[in-house]
């Protein structure tokens, strides 16, 4: 059956609900930048916690529609002599922090670290102790609230929709901080609504209720709300987790497809450093609440680097899929000795200058039997030593099993 095109659910104007009251007498200065969301349907921040830091922000790079093809304005997100925390409790101190415009930039550490309450500072979700998070040169301090969602926006930890609400009008809230106060929406936001479901893949999903979807489903409908507001700068604080492994890479996948076609700024927050290695341009490493490394994941991803941030033991290969980096942990058990490694390795080179000498044999005619007998028998020995090493090498493991996945 041919699915209608979707004609805007939920254009109809809805009653407000009055904004949650702050202790300070600044605009919004701990509040998120989606905070305006929540009014719709008059539902309270209390009742309605995703819409208070889950409305995202980005647009959806669809074909078709014009406003939809609008491409991100290089905004520049930097952090100066940041100190954050809760109440008494300091977190992070003097961070100088400068994420690169229109790239995907990933915050990886040991847990309890600091990086949520990093990403949550930058977002405006929470109120530094002291320093300037900077939009621009200005402080988002300064920027008010309805403003600062169209440019920048926070996917927080597992955003709650509430009960009942269908696809299409939780996707629908991201386009709210375009709109005036009871303006209805119009074709242009119906047309970038469809869009932004299309592109995630989650048209057909769009009659359903979000509580009924699977965690793979329900984070692509959040990064479809994201796609539909439209900023430039969008944060998301561990978007992968509690999804497989094929959701994650397909969630990531999604976030590549944004930045690459839209140009918009990404900064996530990744427990997986492999998974962070792979689709990052630039990483930040944090340790104790602060930032001790920052640059291209080949920097950043070092044995040195793994071993202090995250006190792990582990080796750093080149990864056979994208050539970065890729780390294969050590562990106390399970990692073969050094003679195992030692035999396997000369094993492997002898076969291969012997495979050598044989081709250069055959290409002068026929191979001469000493060559092929010494081929074959380094062959077989390099198969019984790759044999007792894959059994307990993980590297080898890796690297074999997606050779073979590789035509």
């Amino acid at each position: 059956m041919t699915r209608k095109p979707f004609t805007g659910r939920g254009a109809k104007p809805e009653k407000p609900a009055a904004p949650r009251l702050l202790s300070t007498a600044e605009e919004a200065p701990g509040e998120s930048a989606f905070s305006s969301l929540t009014q719709a349907r008059g539902e309270s921040a209390v009742s309605l916690p995703a819409q208070t830091t889950g409305e995202a922000a980005v647009s959806s790079p669809a074909q078709s529609g014009a406003s939809a093809r609008r491409q991100a304005v290089a905004r520049e997100l930097q952090a100066v002599e940041l100190a954050t925390g809760y109440g008494k409790k300091t977190i992070s101190e003097k961070v100088d922090l400068r994420i690169p415009v229109g790239k995907i930039s990933t915050i990886v550490g040991a847990n309890a670290c600091g990086k949520s309450t990093l990403l949550k500072t930058l977002a405006r979700i929470q109120q530094p102790l002291s320093g300037s998070v900077l939009l621009d040169g200005r402080s988002i301090r300064e920027i008010p609230t309805k403003r600062l969602a169209t440019k920048l926006g926070l996917l927080p930890q597992q955003p709650i929709a509430p009960e009942g609400m269908a696809v299409a009008d939780l996707v629908g809230r991201g386009r709210h901080p375009h709109k005036k106060l009871l303006q209805s929406q119009n074709r242009e936001d119906a047309q970038i609504i469809a869009e932004a479901l299309d592109v995630t893949g989650t048209s057909a999903l769009a009659d359903r209720p979000v509580d009924e979807l699977s965690g793979g489903q329900r984070q692509r409908v959040w990064i479809a709300m994201a796609l539909a507001q439209q900023t430039d700068v969008l944060l998301l604080d561990e978007p992968t987790t509690f999804l497989d492994l094929a959701n994650q890479v397909e969630v990531l996948d999604l976030l590549t497809d944004l930045n690459r076609s839209r140009g918009t700024t990404v900064v996530m927050v990744l427990h997986d450093i492999n998974l962070a290695a792979r689709y990052s341009d630039h990483m930040i490493a944090m340790r104790g609440g602060q930032v001790v490394a920052a640059g291209a994941p080949a920097e950043v991803v070092t044995e040195e680097r793994v071993r202090e941030v995250f006190g792990l033991e582990a080796q750093v290969v080149v990864d056979p899929v994208s050539g970065g980096p890729l780390i294969v942990p050590r562990g106390r058990h399970h990692a073969r000795s050094a003679a195992d490694s030692a035999a396997a390795a000369a094993a492997e080179n002898a076969a291969a200058h012997a495979a050598e000498r044989a081709a250069g044999a055959a290409a002068a005619g026929a191979p001469g039997v000493p060559e092929a007998a010494e081929a074959a028998e380094a062959a077989e020995a390099a198969d019984h030593a790759a044999a007792r090493a894959k059994r307990i090498d993980p590297v080898e493991v890796i690297a074999d099993s997606v050779a073979e996945e590789i035509p």
